[in-house]
């Protein structure tokens, strides 16, 4: 594993606050159980933006730019510049993660930003605002929710297993498990609209699975893939490899997030 630089252990503090201050951007347009106060458009692709989105994407931009310098960058609202790909380091950035729920009220958005350096996410941080939970991580150091360390849950197996992801995967799951033996038992966790919070929450231990369908960005996933690791789980293609970041096309297949204890067994019942 890398380990943790000086320079990286300086950098949290750092990018606490300013994610904080990008957060302040945020909130004022958010109503919790209404309707957002910001103006809304549709990207290429209908997707919806918002001007917060905006706002929060070109403050995070300046400021992470004035932290280091020396890092490129790809986020979800601004134009992909190939120079990121001769970079060793690279800000990733979802400047709001499940605009959807923004956009209605739903608490369970996020601000997610992740710094890689050689492809990999080395400093990681989800903020979900209209909860307050702040999750980070340096990579070495361990993953924390508001300052607490926090670590995977210690499930081993399907049965008993509390998933949350996209129908059709959890459909497959179940099937293929019960393939190999008895049906397995699972609690199924309301689906959270912020892939990032999705991802964090299995490293807080409170949801033990993960599902992940295809087409997920780097800016859903890395930094919330660096605090899953840390805390002791892992984000993983089917074919069981790690999640591959920066390259010309940021984009990627279907995924678990998972405790490692549960991870073999998961894969067994994806498999096709």
């Amino acid at each position: 594993m890398t380990q943790a630089s000086p320079s990286l252990t300086a950098l949290r503090p750092v990018l606490h606050d300013v994610m904080q201050e990008a957060a302040a951007l945020a909130l004022p347009f958010f109503r919790k159980g209404e309707q957002t106060t910001a103006r809304v458009w549709s990207k290429a692709g209908g997707s919806p933006v918002t001007e917060a989105d905006v706002a929060v994407d070109t403050f995070l931009k300046v400021r992470l730019s004035q932290v280091e310098p020396r890092a490129a960058w790809l986020s979800e609202e601004t134009s992909d510049d190939p120079v990121r790909l001769g970079h060793d380091l690279v800000w990733i950035v979802d400047p709001i993660d499940g605009t959807r729920a923004f956009l209605s009220g739903h608490p369970d958005w996020s601000i997610a930003v992740a710094l890689l350096r050689g492809g990999e996410p080395v400093l990681g941080a989800v903020f979900a605002p209209a909860s307050g939970h702040f999750y980070e991580a340096v990579v070495g150091q361990g993953a924390t929710l508001n300052g607490t360390a926090i670590a995977v849950s210690s499930q081993d197996r399907l049965d008993g297993a509390r998933i949350t992801g996209p129908k059709p995967m959890q459909d497959r799951l179940l099937a293929g498990a019960a393939r190999q033996g008895p049906r397995p038992s699972v609690t199924v966790i309301e689906r959270v609209p912020s892939l990032a919070l999705r991802l964090a929450r299995v490293a807080e231990g409170r949801i033990d699975l993960g599902l992940v369908s295809k087409d997920s960005r780097d800016w859903d996933i890395a930094a919330a893939d660096l605090i899953l690791r840390e805390a002791g789980g892992t984000v993983c293609g089917l074919d069981g490899g790690p999640a591959l970041y920066n390259r010309s096309e940021p984009r990627h297949g279907e995924l678990i997030a998972a405790p490692l204890s549960l991870r073999d067994s998961t894969l067994a019942a994806l498999e096709k």
